[in-house]
């Protein structure tokens, strides 16, 4: 469980800095800065532990993920103007992010013994829920939503590589690094190399 909860903060504190470079595109005040950094660290934890039934919720239990999210949220208010270019960073945290986030949502539900979908979708979740939430509420469009973009099918096949890796080998780090890997790989490969998925082109109405 500590490895869990070391998850959840480096969760926590990739997606803060993650909401924060978006709350300084849309030149919020400080307090919109803590705002979103919190939404953005905290809203796929959340759906997880309510869908999941644990109580309290992590950052409700353990107020550490809240002071790190603020405490990254001020970082990047003072820092912000030094990045030569905020929507890469934002990019590649936001990958980081992804990757450890659905780790620790299959983790979580992997630990409470939970079925292979339900690991599946709550790893899904967790890692796309808070960026989702983060993008609508600064008006961006959401990364999850991005035309063909391996996203939601990167943090699928983490997910996926958890069960897998968890069935082959009984050591615990096992799941969460093929999971990581998987996950970080397949979202780094869509950005670098454009590596898409087919989209859905619209034709005309037969007669």
């Amino acid at each position: 469980m500590m490895t869990l909860m070391l998850l959840d903060y480096a969760s926590v504190l990739v997606f803060a800095l993650s909401g924060a470079l978006v709350a300084s595109r849309a030149q919020l005040d400080i307090v919109g800065f803590f705002f979103i950094a919190c939404l953005t660290a905290v809203g796929g934890g959340t759906l997880r532990d309510l869908l999941l039934g644990r109580d309290p919720v992590f950052w409700v239990g353990d107020p550490m993920p809240l002071a790190i999210a603020c405490a990254a949220a001020l970082t990047v208010f003072f820092t912000a103007h030094l990045l030569e270019s905020r929507y890469k960073v934002l990019l590649w945290l936001d990958a980081l992010a992804l990757a450890i986030a659905v780790a620790a949502g299959a983790g979580v539900a992997q630990a409470l013994d939970q079925s292979a979908g339900i690991v599946i979708v709550m790893g899904v979740a967790t890692g796309t829920m808070g960026g989702l939430m983060r993008d609508v509420v600064c008006n961006e469009v959401p990364l999850v939503l991005k035309q063909g973009e391996l996203y939601v099918t990167a943090a699928f096949a983490g997910a996926g590589a958890a069960l897998i890796a968890a069935a082959i080998t009984p050591h615990p780090l096992a799941p969460i690094l093929a999971c990581m890997i998987t996950c970080f790989a397949l979202r780094a490969g869509s950005l670098l190399f454009g590596w898409r998925l087919p989209v859905y082109k619209a034709r005309p109405p037969r007669m």
